[in-house]
């Protein structure tokens, strides 16, 4: 996976509920655009390939029991062998 070149790169901390609800968001979102606009639709899953895949985040549970106060740390930054950015929730 080529990263884009730009003046910004964002790390973000999110806690699992975080990170669920982000998920969760986007899918969302993606389901909200039609066909005429591929540009977003594109950029959404640009988006969503950047984070744990499906099973993973369909594990976290929010609230109650199985919760945690955990981070998860996100990364836009290659691994130092200059591969795909790390998977969190596999590192």
């Amino acid at each position: 996976m080529e990263m884009e070149e730009g003046p910004f790169r964002y790390h973000l901390e999110l806690t699992p509920e975080q990170l669920k609800i982000t998920h969760t968001a986007l899918r969302s979102l993606l389901d909200d655009f039609g066909h005429e606009q591929a540009e977003i639709q594109a950029l959404i899953h640009e988006v969503l390939a950047k984070l744990p895949d499906e099973h993973a985040i369909r594990a976290i549970r929010i609230g109650g029991e199985g919760s945690s106060g955990d981070v998860v740390e996100l990364s836009t930054e290659p691994k130092p062998d200059g591969g795909d950015p790390i998977d969190p929730i596999s590192a």
